[in-house]
């Protein structure tokens, strides 16, 4: 029986490189606005190279794209890209279809919820609070919490002994299956492939369900 469901957040219950892609593209619009004489294709390409370098949660990408440009700071144009980037992000941070309602159907039965990122601390409670999902979920363990990323096992027990349940009493649901499924697998854990989130082009996912909106969820034997 299952009494838990652990979900990843980016791409399984916000679109978040839908998100990122506008914010992007917003903040680049702006810089250029402000002055920064470069096409945006080549902008695009040097936050692209810095995000690759430093990961997709770096949080200095405008300034370390400035610096290599002017070989110093200029805070007109980094507070333009920041600003346009921090609105269309608020714009465009939102859950999937139908996650909402799913979550609260799942409370309505009884199941624990719990998120697992590996997103910093901040940034995932911030995704969190501004959609409104920090009252459905008082556990979320991140990259700060374990110091390790999926598909590492150290990230799911954690989970695990918080939501206090036994591994097969619990569901992994993410868009990841190298991360979010091989590492849930590894310990236990059910498994349902988000398909609605895959930005892969994912064949074989090798979980135990594939949901193609997450309201399938909730035709689960649970």
């Amino acid at each position: 029986m299952i009494k838990a469901i652990v979900f990843d957040l980016d791409n399984t219950l916000v679109d978040f490189m839908a998100m990122k892609r506008q914010a992007i593209d917003a903040a680049i619009v702006a810089m250029v606005d402000a002055g920064l004489e470069l096409s945006t294709e080549e902008i695009k390409a040097r936050v692209d190279a810095i995000y690759k370098e430093r990961g997709i949660e770096y949080q200095q990408v405008f300034d370390d794209l400035i610096y290599g440009i002017f070989q110093k700071a200029d805070n007109r144009v980094l507070a333009s890209g920041v600003v346009a980037y921090r609105r269309a992000r608020e714009a465009a941070l939102k859950p999937y279809p139908h996650v909402t309602a799913t979550l609260m159907e799942l409370i309505r039965r009884g199941v624990k919820l719990a998120v697992l990122s590996d997103a910093p601390s901040r940034e995932a409670w911030l995704r969190l609070c501004f959609i409104g999902f920090h009252h459905i979920f008082s556990t979320a363990v991140t990259f700060d919490d374990t110091g390790e990323r999926k598909p590492s096992e150290k990230p799911f027990r954690k989970v695990l002994e918080l939501l206090d349940v036994k591994p097969e009493e619990a569901l992994m649901v993410g868009d990841w299956p190298e991360r979010d499924i091989v590492g849930a697998k590894a310990v236990g854990m059910k498994t349902a492939f988000a398909r609605y989130g895959d930005t892969f082009g994912t064949t074989d996912h090798g979980a135990d369900y594939e949901l193609r909106v997450i309201s399938d969820l909730l035709n689960i034997t649970l």
